[in-house]
């Protein structure tokens, strides 16, 4: 998940989700270097793209060992020491062997597509049957290795990707407690914000966001249940697309919510994203949400990076997402006036009032839907798995306390272990109010009324100052509304807040990406906001 806005539990949205480096040469869960940094050497493939990428490929200039290599260096100078991002948990100890064999297959076949000899991070929730394990960031699980690949890591396999390694997240993806810090998990310590290096990445897909912004990887995988994909995204300066549920497969992907868990890419264009996002899609027999996709057309998301995507487009405006900061405010004012000028209509205001009325429903079904999915998802790994229950966990947890529970507790998780089955009347209401308040009454209604093709809302505020003595200080954002409904959201930036990052969302209707991406895209070009990261110490030197 994220720090998700769970309506009247302080758990706000954005977190939840869903070279050589073995788990001992981790650092330490407590360690946070708060001693002035010095920016980082220049770096060659500073803000490349998968496009850009491969073209150096193609040239000779660069082969898929050799961007590797850069990338594990980078990984090696910035995440484990100068900065000390904690932003990737472990890196592929095959990574380089594969990187050989796809340099090999190119000179023989070509390329397999955009995607070939490109080095991407896939979030530590996301199984990958390799060297590496796959832990949620939990003690708990360290050493349990997936008996077969995730769905979405077969297809990024097949496409050519180099698995580089797996990205630190926030513990079992912002689940455990409502009082957490997004970005710390106990196998990869805090991870951090590059571009202010005392600030909060957002969760719970942290080291995604953070390593991407930081170009330590080509490309990123994130999670997200509500907010865990868009909220780092947005503190971190980049580009985030979580899809409808169902458009990609969930499984191998350690769950929370059967229907609000989703994978989509994180990236540092809007054109990267869909080629990720065209890469990963794809019908799963095994995740049994995705039968509606099988009724959806299959498209080739490239083909709506269309730079006048804005023309005649009919815009709403979520108005009463607004309100949390000013200077937020100043800045997505900033954009509807590109969006206008860029042909937009721009309708002011068009507010999904019905989401005020969610109460605790959400929370109500991701507390009985992570019991049953987590519990499911750990009988899979076979009885030699360090823990095969919630309660396992629960339990571990409690004996291990000075290394998981250092910062923050497991109240929801032991929230969740109480609830019955997903028989239960009590799940089944929430379920049935959330959905109706979030799509038919909510997202749906207001797209109908209006005539619109997408609503816009910053997606939260400036990144707040990590604090493990009170937990997150989320101020605002737009997650919850696209996030219960199961609809696609992307986030872009919008501009700055003293170096700070801020994303404008957009959103819509289910299987709606392609619509979203042109605008997005025509938004993107229009501005240009993307600006690497600076590594500042703090915002006070």
């Amino acid at each position: 998940m994220d720090r998700r806005r769970f309506m009247g539990y302080s758990l706000v949205a954005g977190v939840i989700g869903v070279a050589g480096c073995s788990p001992n040469d981790q650092l330490p869960a407590q360690s946070q270097d708060t001693g002035a940094a010095t920016a980082p050497a220049s770096f060659e493939l500073d803000e490349a793209t998968v496009a850009s990428l491969q073209d150096g490929m193609k040239s000779g200039k660069y082969t898929a060992r050799s961007i590797t290599e850069l990338y594990l260096r980078r990984i090696e100078s910035l995440d484990k020491q100068g900065p000390s991002l904690h932003s990737v948990i472990e890196t592929n100890p095959d990574a380089l062997r594969i990187a050989d064999e796809l340099d090999a297959e190119r000179k023989t076949k070509g390329p397999r597509g955009p995607l070939h000899g490109i080095p991407v991070l896939v979030k530590d929730n996301i199984d990958t049957a390799d060297s590496m394990t796959n832990t949620a960031g939990s003690l708990a699980l360290a050493g349990s290795k997936p008996l077969q690949d995730s769905f979405i890591v077969k297809r990024l396999r097949e496409s050519g990707a180099v698995i580089l390694g797996k990205a630190n997240l926030s513990e079992w993806a912002n689940i455990r407690s409502s009082k957490s810090s997004s970005g710390w998990s106990a196998r990869g310590g805090q991870c951090r914000n590059p571009y202010v290096l005392d600030r909060n990445p957002c969760g719970s897909s942290a080291g995604s966001g953070s390593a991407t912004a930081a170009n330590l990887c080509a490309i990123s995988i994130g999670t997200e249940t509500d907010g865990s994909i868009v909220c780092p995204s947005s503190t971190c300066g980049i580009v985030g697309i979580k899809p409808t549920v169902g458009l990609v497969s969930r499984s191998g992907i350690i769950p929370i919510s059967h229907s609000q868990d989703t994978a989509g890419p994180m990236c540092r264009t809007v054109t990267d994203a869909a080629i990720l996002l065209t890469a990963i899609k794809g019908f799963d027999q095994r995740d049994s949400k995705m039968v509606g996709v099988q009724a959806q057309p299959v498209p080739d998301y490239s083909a709506f990076l269309d730079p006048n995507g804005l023309k005649g487009a009919r815009i709403g405006v979520a108005r009463s997402e607004f309100g949390f900061s000013a200077a937020v405010d100043k800045l997505m004012n900033e954009g509807i006036d590109v969006m206008k000028k860029s042909g937009a209509e721009v309708i002011d205001p068009t507010n999904i009032d019905s989401l005020s009325q969610m109460g605790d429903a959400e929370i109500e079904v991701l507390l009985y839907e992570l019991k049953a999915g987590l519990n499911a998802y750990l009988a899979t790994l076979g009885p030699n798995a360090p823990v095969k229950t919630l309660k396992d966990v629960i339990d571990f947890n409690e004996k291990n306390a000075d290394k998981e529970l250092i910062h923050f507790g497991q109240e929801l998780f032991i929230r969740a272990e109480a609830k019955g089955p997903l028989s239960d009347a009590a799940y089944l209401a929430a379920l049935k109010k959330s959905k109706q308040l979030a799509a038919d009454q909510g997202i749906d209604a207001v797209m109908t009324k209006h005539r619109l093709d997408a609503i816009i809302a910053p997606t939260n505020g400036p990144a707040w100052t990590t604090d493990h003595v009170n937990g997150d200080h989320f101020i605002g954002g737009s997650s919850t509304g696209p996030a219960v409904a199961g609809y696609p959201s992307i986030t872009v930036p919008c501009g700055y807040v003293r170096g700070l990052p801020i994303g404008i969302s957009f959103f819509g209707r289910a299987w709606s990406e392609s619509k979203l991406i042109r605008i997005a895209f025509a938004f993107e070009q229009a501005t240009k906001h993307r600006q690497a990261p600076k590594f500042m110490p703090s915002l006070q030197t």
